[in-house]
């Protein structure tokens, strides 16, 4: 993500229209073509402007209790169709439980709880993570 970690800040990373803008860059340059969007915590900030605007782009979205979700009202996730896997560790008490308040709006959605799972629950149980990522891929084709 731009502007965090080692990486160097991008000037229209500021806006979330920026942000939303910077994402169809990047699968215009990279020539994808119905991508499925993993979006882990920070990551929100630009998934989620996209998804608003150009969900119907995405084969699939899968939100890892990113920010932002508070950002946008019921009514603009009810408006997005794509097939959603809500995912979160069941010990990431902070994040996850607000953005699955959020997300659930969307009408094309599921959820898989991790158990012993934090915020970062595709590193602290890896395989459970990619069981169910996989699972929600095979549903795509």
């Amino acid at each position: 993500i731009p502007g965090y970690g080692d990486s160097p800040p991008v000037e229209m990373a500021v806006t979330a229209q920026g942000r939303k803008t910077f994402l169809e860059h990047v699968f215009q340059e990279l020539g994808m073509q119905r991508p499925v969007l993993v979006s882990p915590s920070m990551s929100g900030r630009f998934s989620l402007p996209f998804l608003l605007a150009h969900g119907n782009q995405l084969a699939g979205f899968v939100p890892i209790a990113p920010v932002g979700t508070k950002d946008y009202t019921a009514d603009q996730y009810r408006g997005v169709q794509t097939l959603t896997l809500i995912l979160y560790g069941d010990r990431d008490t902070g994040l996850a439980p607000q953005a699955l308040q959020n997300l659930q709006h969307l009408p094309q959605h599921r959820v898989a709880v991790l158990p012993g799972a934090g915020h970062a629950c595709y590193l602290d149980k890896p395989e459970a993570f990619h069981q169910a990522l996989l699972g929600f891929l095979r549903q795509l084709k």
